[in-house]
């Protein structure tokens, strides 16, 4: 018989996490198994390439599109599908430990839509800096720049409670800074591309995004512009 006052030693995840991870893991199987021949056919060996043809983001792309003005659907589509292609199983797992574990404590807080929120603008906020201050010839794919505005919505949170009890609210950017730091020395070390900027623009975007979409973001932004 179960007790009526039984907690569960584990809390539940928030279903928007589950659902991103079931995505994102879902797509990677597929690219997995279908280039081991398991399904799909011969041309499966093909899918993860044409997956990151057709929906990485591109920064050539971007400036053809401000040149011209024409803005396609399936070229601005790829602002919010690069998070859901990435280059390996390994890839994808880290980006997966990085959703449970701080959209976890992101959706706990700010509910589900607003966690989904921060997660698809980061995104795109990290994919507008890649095309506007870069010049790489690289596609950028991968949830990394979406997976830091979920810490930079999480950094806000520790920035929030760090001023509510008086403490030095720069303790709070010890977790950015700690990995950005790692990201560099390893590019320095073993070479790759500029990617830690998408990175970087997504935790600005998810931070900033915090003071909106956090419980009472928007009463406290009026109450401040009321003062002003």
């Amino acid at each position: 018989m179960s007790s009526p006052h039984y907690t569960p030693a584990v809390n539940p995840l928030p279903p928007v996490v589950v659902a991103l991870v079931l995505v994102i893991t879902g797509i990677e199987l597929a690219f997995s198994l279908g280039a081991r021949g398991i399904i799909g056919g011969p041309e499966a060996v093909g899918w993860r390439l044409a997956a990151i043809q057709g929906y990485s983001f591109s920064g050539d792309i971007l400036e053809w599109m401000w040149q011209t003005g024409q803005w396609p659907p399936e070229h601005l589509k790829r602002f919010v599908t690069y998070p859901f292609v990435h280059a390996s199983f390994t890839h994808t797992l880290f980006v997966c430990v990085f959703v449970l574990a701080m959209g976890k404590m992101v959706a706990e807080v700010f509910g589900n839509a607003a966690m989904l929120a921060v997660f698809v603008l980061s995104g795109v906020g990290g994919a507008l800096a890649y095309g506007l201050l870069l010049s790489e010839p690289y596609p950028l794919i991968g949830g990394f720049p979406a997976v830091y505005g979920l810490i930079g919505a999480f950094t806000w949170l520790l920035w929030r409670n760090l001023s509510l009890v008086g403490e030095n609210q720069s303790r709070a950017f010890v977790l950015i800074a700690f990995l950005m730091g790692a990201q560099l020395l390893f590019g320095l070390l073993f070479g790759g591309t500029n990617d830690w900027v998408a990175d970087l623009a997504g935790f600005g975007t998810g931070f900033a995004l915090s003071f909106f979409v956090a419980p009472g973001g928007w009463a406290r932004i009026r109450r401040g512009i009321r003062h002003d």
